[in-house]
């Protein structure tokens, strides 16, 4: 049996993009990630879980984002990755940032929890 469906882990990722267009993130990934998870971003930061809660609210707000190429990886009874990439926008920005996507999920206590997200900026 499968650890999460397609549809259940793209459905948090859509959550949380709406989180990050809203500058509502900090509060949904403090919320979704576990104590000890980290976020490793393209820039070559990473963050953890209460790093990314103090920060992302206060981040300018993306305006539009799209979500293509999705795939998930089993990772065992209880964990899977899902595996996409990401267009976003912000209105000051020329270009649109594009990046692969990686968000590890764990079920804990009947709940997905985010372990790990990490990003590589697509080549131009």
């Amino acid at each position: 049996m499968s650890a999460f469906t397609l549809d259940e882990l793209l459905s948090l990722e859509h959550a949380g993009w709406k989180s990050l267009c809203e500058s509502t993130g900090g509060t949904f990934y403090g919320e979704l990630m576990m104590p000890d998870a980290l976020f490793v971003l393209s820039n070559g930061w990473v963050m953890t879980r209460d790093e990314i809660a103090a920060s992302l609210n206060d981040s300018p707000a993306w305006a539009a984002y799209e979500i293509t190429d999705v795939r998930i990886v089993e990772a065992g009874s209880d964990a899977a990755v899902l595996v996409y990439r990401a267009t976003a926008s912000r209105e000051e920005m020329t270009e649109p940032y594009t990046a692969f996507m990686s968000s590890v999920y764990r079920r804990v206590d009947g709940k997905p929890r985010m372990a790990l997200y990490q990003q590589t900026e697509a080549a131009a």
